[in-house]
C-alpha cells in the first residue's frame, strides 16, 4: 500500500455557537486546511466527513459553501470516533491508489440540544434504565479507586493539567486554569466527578488534507507521515466486565504499534480521549505508558506534562479543548500535526517527532466502547 502524508490542517476555536449552522462551522475549517496546504479546492479528489449527530448530507452541506462539489463525498457516523473514522477512510482510499489527494472533515453542533448529557439510543436497555455517560465513567472511577488506591486529589489533577494546557491553546473552549481545590469544590455530577472533571459540550470543526506520500513533496516540505491507522469495534460481553481497563483501547493500541513498527517508548506526544478525568488515567495504562494500577503516580511524577517524557493532551484534551463529538478525532490530529511541525507555540512539546491520536465512541450496553480509532504520525 502507498504511503500517506498530512499536507494541511485547520480548525475553528471550539465553543458554543448557537446562531451558526453546521455548515457555518465546517467551511472555515476546510478553508483553513486548504490554505495550510496551499492548494486550490479543485485539487481535492474526494472528501470524507465525520459527524455523530449532524444529520444527513453533512459533507455536502459544508463543501457546497466553498464550491467543492461534484466529487465523491462520504459521510461517516461512528459516535465520538466519527471524525477519526472518516480520517481512516481517507487514508485507506489513498493507500489503495484510488486517489492522490483527499479532504477529511470532522464537525458537530451540540448546542442545538440545549445542554445536558449527550442523547443516547433509548432502545438500548442500559440507556432505557437511565444510564448516561457521566454515570458510566463514574463507575469506572469508583472501581479503579477501590482496586488501586487512587485518591480524589490525584484524580482532580487531570483537569488541572489539561486546563493549564488549554489556557495555552487559542482553539480551546475552556482557557481558565484551575486548582485541585477548585476541581473538588465544583458542582457534583456523578460521584466522584465534579463538573470540572467532565468534558464540556459545544460546537466545532476541524479539517485535514491528506496526500499520497509520493506526491506530497510537491505540496510542502515539512511532511507528517501516517505510520498507523487503526479502527476496531468493542467486543460484546453479556455479563461482568472489568471496568478498570479499556479493552478496546488495549487491543487497538497493540495493533497500531504493530502496524507502525513502534512502541509506547517511541511516542513523544499523545492526544487521548479524556471525556472524563478517569479516562486519561486508564489510557496511560492502555497505551503502555505506565504499568497497570500506576497511573496516579505516573501523573503525579509529571511524566505526562508538556515538558514530561510523554506529553498527553497538550491541546487541553477534551476536558479543556472541548468535545464536539464528530470534530474531536480530527482536531486531535490537527494538534499532533502542529506539534510534529513545531508550530504549537507556548504548548510546544520539545523534540516531538512521533505522535499519537486516540478517539473512542461508546454508549451501548455490553461494550467497553463501540468504536476506537488510533493513529500514529511521524516526521
Amino acid at each position: 500500500m502507498r504511503g500517506v502524508s498530512v499536507v494541511g490542517v485547520g480548525m475553528i476555536p471550539f465553543g458554543k455557537y448557537p446562531a451558526k449552522s453546521l455548515a457555518d462551522l465546517g467551511w472555515p475549517a476546510v478553508k483553513a486546511a486548504l490554505g495550510d496546504a496551499g492548494i486550490a479546492p479543485r485539487k481535492v479528489q474526494a472528501a470524507f466527513c465525520g459527524t455523530a449527530l449532524g444529520g444527513m448530507m453533512a459533507g455536502q452541506r459544508i463543501l457546497g459553501r466553498i464550491g467543492l462539489t461534484g466529487i465523491p463525498i462520504v459521510n461517516v457516523e461512528n459516535a465520538c470516533s466519527s471524525g477519526s473514522t472518516a480520517l481512516r477512510q481517507g487514508i485507506m482510499a489513498i493507500r489503495s491508489g484510488e486517489y492522490d489527494v483527499v479532504l477529511v472533515v470532522g464537525v458537530e453542533k451540540l448546542t442545538k440540544f440545549g445542554g445536558g448529557t449527550l442523547p443516547l439510543e433509548e432502545e438500548d436497555w442500559e440507556v432505557s434504565q437511565g444510564l448516561v455517560m457521566p454515570a458510566l465513567y463514574a463507575m469506572r472511577a469508583q472501581r479503579y479507586m477501590h482496586d488501586f488506591g487512587l485518591t480524589a486529589r490525584q484524580l482532580a489533577q487531570i483537569p488541572v493539567k489539561n486546563r493549564a494546557n488549554g489556557a495555552l491553546n487559542p482553539d480551546a473552549q475552556m482557557r481558565t486554569p484551575v486548582t485541585v481545590d477548585q476541581v473538588l469544590a465544583a458542582r457534583p455530577v456523578a460521584d466522584p466527578f465534579t463538573l470540572l472533571q467532565c468534558c464540556p459540550t459545544g460546537d466545532g470543526a476541524a479539517a485535514i488534507v491528506l496526500c499520497a506520500t509520493s506526491r506530497a513533496a510537491e505540496i510542502r516540505a515539512d511532511l507528517v507521515h501516517v505510520r498507523a491507522s487503526e479502527l476496531t469495534s468493542g467486543r460484546y460481553v453479556g455479563g461482568y466486565r472489568d471496568m478498570t481497563t479499556p479493552e478496546i483501547t488495549v487491543r487497538g493500541a497493540a495493533e497500531a504499534y504493530e502496524q507502525a513498527g513502534l512502541g509506547p517508548q517511541d511516542i513523544r506526544v499523545a492526544e487521548v480521549h479524556d471525556a472524563f478525568s478517569i479516562a486519561e488515567l486508564l489510557y496511560y495504562e492502555a497505551f503502555g505508558f505506565c504499568r497497570r494500577g500506576e497511573a496516579g503516580a505516573f501523573l503525579e511524577s509529571g511524566a505526562t506534562a508538556i515538558d514530561g517524557t510523554i506529553a498527553v493532551n497538550p491541546s487541553g484534551g477534551l476536558l479543556a479543548k472541548g468535545h464536539p463529538l464528530g470534530a474531536t478525532g480530527a482536531a486531535q490530529v490537527v494538534e499532533i500535526v502542529r506539534q510534529l511541525r513545531g508550530e504549537a507555540g507556548p504548548r510546544q512539546v520539545a523534540g516531538a517527532k512521533v505522535g499519537l491520536s486516540h478517539a473512542t465512541g461508546g454508549g451501548i450496553s455490553g461494550f467497553d466502547h463501540g468504536a476506537c480509532s488510533i493513529h500514529i504520525f511521524a516526521t
